[in-house]
């Protein structure tokens, strides 16, 4: 199986939160995966049946694109080491998704989206700080400028993350899924292009991240980061 992946100006660098969901679900379902490295202007490079993002898997002849869609086709493919279990799993899963995606992700994008920028290829920068700019009607450096009071916010939004850690190892209990996987990539992604740590070390979250970060032979601990 391949796998277009996001990286920086070092094509080893990958740190799109929704390609750290896909390479942790295939690290899961013991799923071999070779990675493409691929950037923001890079469309044409990607096979037919994408939707101009990432991650875009290619499977034999069948094409996947969107991290949600890629993990209910490894589910229904290479149904060993389920990533949901049953619909009910399917559907908080998606919860989670949406909860990330529309809670956590525009508090982290306005912490370190001018570090994202700073670790792009230079042929990349010009269009990331368009469109984002576009996006946050406002300048990168402007976006990030109250970080650290941001920071406060994003940690008081990970309070029911927080609560069910308290009681459980993963969020699937008592080993991860794809809904831990959801909410590792969110965090992985600042952790990959920024110095500003989001987490606090004596948290919950912050084991939590790490005992992902330690599995399928540190996969998550050994990304290159870009520290700016």
């Amino acid at each position: 199986m391949q796998m277009y992946d996001l990286a920086g100006a070092d094509e080893n660098h990958r740190f799109s939160p929704y390609c750290w969901r896909t390479r942790m679900a295939c690290a899961h379902k013991g799923v071999p995966l070779a990675t493409i490295p691929w950037r923001f202007t890079d469309k044409d490079m990607l096979p037919r049946g994408n939707n101009g993002t990432v991650p875009v898997i290619v499977d034999g002849d069948t094409v996947i694109a969107d991290s949600w869609k890629i993990a209910v086709y490894l589910d229904e493919h290479y149904p060993d080491r389920p990533l949901f279990g049953c619909e009910a799993a399917r559907g908080a899963a998606l919860l989670i998704k949406h909860w990330t995606e529309r809670s956590l992700h525009p508090l982290i994008t306005r912490m370190v989206v001018r570090d994202v920028w700073a670790g792009l290829h230079e042929t990349d920068q010009p269009y990331f700080r368009e469109t984002r700019e576009r996006r946050l009607g406002k300048p990168l450096e402007e976006a990030v400028a109250n970080r650290e009071e941001t920071r406060t916010r994003f940690r008081e939004a990970l309070e029911p993350l927080r609560a069910l850690l308290a009681e459980q190892a993963f969020v699937c209990g008592r080993a991860p899924a794809y809904a831990d996987y959801i909410v590792f990539g969110t965090l992985q992604w600042p952790r990959c292009v920024s110095g500003f740590e989001l987490l606090d070390p004596a948290d919950p979250v912050h084991a939590w991240r790490q005992r992902l970060l330690d599995m399928y032979d540190g996969l998550g601990e050994r990304a290159v980061r870009h520290v700016s």
